[in-house]
């Protein structure tokens, strides 16, 4: 298994490795020109432009007129009862969770002044759902993971763009989600252009005030350019996991969650910290075995040739310092007792406690929001939720007497800064002494 294993390595070492996933290239360069050139189309030529790129990369039939998904396919997508029943399940336990995560508006009194803050959803979102191996295994759970909490937040207007399949279809599990959750408008329109006409507007598609969901680099690299233009719920790399394991952990088990990060892209990152030895060779072993039969075998086996490793550290205490340094995307603490390491965990986008706590739990199921921060954003970075649709408006109100009482100050220093008119205009409502 070419998975390498480091004993105590430097932290600062550590980090600068995994932080070459996002060092800047020439391929990077490349691909950056090359998505300005596609947002500048699609910003002067509008649904003419998405529409040319759908159907040079997607589906070759694509026209302007053809861009939104009529709403008769909503109504009519069908997906197995059972199917559509887990959905449901899950798409409950994702609202519950971030029900809990709503702020409320507040006002403070004073004898002489009310402030406060209005707590404000955007008024229209849009939702980059990946199409997924041509379209063939729909990212279900990207859209519950974004609508939802936008629909916690109260935004008003969501869209959602997905890339179409080769025949123009887009797959009934993404529509009947879709019609679940009440949502009816839907463009088959992926990549950087579908961010573009979320971002800019176009004739069928109006422009929207936040973009959010993951996608593939460039889907990442446009939202990083339309950023300040809209919204967006982050700059997200490759998937990460990080396992804390002791004795009590099961090398099946650690191969299997190592595994399930690793599938996801040869980018992937997946290590494994332990002061176990033997716990850390029988995971190797392990992994060399489940990695055989699985299918995206190539994929996997490329990650954890670049980006996966076994750290082997003292103890538990100089594991969460590895793990705080690099900051993960996923937090496993596959330990005996996972809550008495949990207060020393400071940087992690979610945190699995126990042997019976798999990270596709939170992936898929258990609530809590898995557009996480990535690439050691951790550090000052949080989950997608339904702050990500809102923003706050500050509220002040103040009376006479309060201006008289603290206009001078406020005059004065307003005067240091070299603003006269800000001055004059506190001035301006205080009674002059006769």
């Amino acid at each position: 298994m070419p998975l390498r294993i480091l004993s105590s390595p430097p932290r600062e070492e550590l980090r600068r490795w995994l932080a070459q996933r996002n060092a800047p290239s020439a391929d990077g360069e490349a691909l950056e020109i090359q998505v300005r050139t596609i947002l500048q189309a699609v910003q002067c030529e509008g649904d003419a432009a998405v529409a040319r790129y759908t159907a040079q990369f997607d589906w070759p039939k694509a026209t302007p007129e053809t861009l939104r998904v009529p709403e008769t396919a909503l109504e009519t997508a069908t997906i197995p009862a059972e199917d559509a029943a887990i959905i449901a399940e899950a798409a409950a336990r994702i609202r519950a969770f971030h029900e809990r995560q709503r702020r409320s508006s507040w006002l403070t009194h004073d004898p002489d002044a009310i402030l406060g803050q209005l707590v404000l959803p955007v008024d229209r979102a849009g939702l980059y759902v990946p199409g997924g191996q041509a379209g063939d295994t729909p990212l279900i759970s990207s859209l519950l993971m974004t609508a939802i909490p936008a629909q916690v937040a109260g935004v008003r207007s969501l869209a959602v763009a997905t890339p179409p399949r080769r025949d123009g279809s887009v797959h009934p599990a993404i529509l009947a989600t879709a019609r679940m959750l009440g949502i009816t408008e839907v463009y088959r329109m992926g990549s950087a252009w579908a961010v573009a006409a979320f971002a800019y507007g176009t004739s069928t598609i109006p422009a929207v005030d936040v973009i959010a969901g993951p996608g593939n680099i460039y889907v990442t690299c446009a939202k990083r350019l339309v950023a300040g233009t809209v919204g967006i719920d982050m700059i997200a790399g490759p998937s990460e996991i990080i396992i804390l394991a002791d004795a009590s952990a099961s090398p099946r088990g650690l191969a299997a969650d190592l595994l399930s990060q690793a599938e996801h892209d040869p980018m992937a990152s997946a290590i494994l910290v332990t002061p176990e030895p033997g716990l850390a060779e029988a995971t190797r072993e392990e992994l060399a075995r489940q990695l055989a039969q699985l299918p995206r075998a190539e994929l996997a086996e490329a990650a954890l040739r670049q980006w996966g490793a076994i750290i082997l550290v003292a103890d538990m205490h100089a594991g969460m310092e590895v793990i705080n340094t690099l900051a993960p995307e996923h937090l496993e603490l596959a330990v005996a007792n996972p809550w008495e390491l949990l207060p020393l965990v400071r940087h992690a986008g979610a945190v699995f406690l126990g042997h019976h706590t798999p990270e596709p739990v939170g992936d898929y199921f258990a609530g809590p929001n898995h557009v996480l921060p990535t690439l050691g954003t951790a550090r000052f970075a949080q989950a997608l939720s339904v702050d990500t649709f809102c923003k706050t408006t500050s509220l002040v109100a103040t009376s006479a007497a309060y201006l008289a009482q603290h206009g001078a100050a406020i005059a004065r220093l307003a005067r240091l800064e070299g603003l006269e008119a800000h001055a004059r205009s506190i001035e301006a409502r205080i009674p002059k002494e006769e």
